[in-house]
């Protein structure tokens, strides 16, 4: 042990960055991606794509992909699929939309939803895992089913108007301030006390390595690590600040976040999600219960579709007949650009958000610098296409 820490000391700072960035360059390079990516669109709109207004807007369009691809992380990691997502999220947000249109009150229409949801993710999960049919294929044709109920529950009418004003809060509404005035100062203490709080959770978590005698990095480098994830958290909600604050879109994905960022690394269901995906035939030999952790994934995902719809619909304050388009692909894109695996077994909750911001920066800096949308696509495509690259070969390396 005596050994090993001084020659610990004997590697400079410098080395000790080096070294940190080459083994752990998949998680890092997506965060080098989105300082590359707000750097260029800022300077390509003349700053406004770095505006309190814009910045807020990009927050609330991201959520429902983010929540999505949250749910999609799950299944990748086992080495599975899920292509229904975008239309159950379009079905079930119109499914609100109705419920609200007839008088039901929203306390009630949500969670209805969102069982709703579950309920469809058990009837897919149990195809796969007790039925042994691909999820490629039930999903693919869960894709064509809910993409005709969500044609006929809209066919009526086209498009249902939703006038329900704490239901359209869901994604258009900003968290109450402390103060009156131009500048949100309830936002500017979240923003401290979440500072505060990461502060403490990466000394403690260095404490418990230390324990334990694991390797860890100097106090230089952890220092580093959080004067720079300081900056970062305090820049966006300074930036909030100036505008209407933390919108409640971004609450309900830092809760969607924290709850699975906490099932998948410290409970006994996540470490099963990891070892299933690693190797299924090795985790059912020691004993996991794979049926039923692939039950729950599905029945997870759909959930997060559901979440998804509300948030789109809550969003556009109506449900379309269009709604979901292509809605799987980007929580898919958004899951393997922040990291996940595509040979399963390897993916962070934490990184597919990045990844989520990632994909929709693009879009909303596309659309500000009036770039077609098919261009969009071009562009979308290849970044995807980058990153499984990227992910193949790094883990070659």
């Amino acid at each position: 042990m005596d050994q090993v820490k001084k020659e610990t000391v004997k590697i400079s700072f410098i080395d000790e960055i080096k070294e940190l960035l080459k083994n752990n360059i998949r998680d890092y390079a997506m965060y080098i991606a989105m300082i590359i990516i707000f750097v260029f669109f800022g300077l390509g709109t003349d700053g406004r794509f770095l505006s309190s207004r814009n910045i807020s807007d990009l927050i609330n369009q991201t959520g429902y992909v983010a929540v999505l691809a949250i749910g999609m992380t799950v299944i990748l990691i086992i080495r599975h699929i899920d292509l229904s997502v975008g239309y159950v999220a379009g079905f079930l947000g119109a499914i609100a939309a109705i419920l609200l249109k007839n008088g039901v009150h929203v306390g009630i229409a949500i969670p209805t939803v969102m069982v709703i949801g579950i309920l469809i993710g058990l009837y897919q999960g149990v195809l796969v895992a007790y039925i042994k049919v691909p999820a490629f294929v039930v999903t693919l044709a869960g894709m064509f089913i809910f993409r005709g109920l969500l044609s006929l529950i809209t066919a009526g009418s086209g498009t249902i108007i939703v006038k329900d004003e704490t239901f359209k809060a869901i994604s258009n509404g900003y968290i109450p301030d402390i103060m009156a005035g131009n500048f949100h100062v309830l936002t500017v203490i979240i923003g401290m006390l979440g500072i505060c709080m990461m502060i403490y959770y990466t000394l403690k978590n260095r404490s418990n390595l230390l324990k334990y005698n694991f390797h860890v990095n100097s106090k230089a480098i952890y220092a580093t690590k959080i004067l720079a994830f300081s900056t970062v958290i305090f820049t966006v909600v300074w930036v909030l600040a100036g505008y209407k604050g933390i919108p409640w879109t971004a609450i309900i994905v830092g809760i969607v976040l924290a709850v699975y960022n906490f099932i998948l690394n410290k409970t006994k269901t996540g470490r099963y999600v990891y070892g299933i995906g690693g190797n299924e035939e090795a985790a059912a030999l020691s004993g996991i219960n794979v049926k039923k952790i692939t039950l729950m994934s599905f029945a997870s995902v759909s959930m997060m579709a559901a979440l998804a719809g509300i948030l789109y619909t809550s969003r556009l304050a109506s449900a379309t007949p269009t709604a979901g388009l292509g809605f799987e692909l980007d929580a898919i894109a958004a899951s393997y650009i922040g990291g996940v695996s595509v040979s399963g077994g390897v993916g962070r909750v934490t990184n597919t958000i990045i990844g989520a911001l990632v994909i929709m920066s693009l879009t909303n800096g596309m659309n500000l610098m009036g770039i077609n949308v098919s261009y969009q696509y071009v562009v979308k495509g290849i970044i995807f296409i980058i990153a499984v690259a990227f992910d193949i070969r790094t883990r070659k390396a």
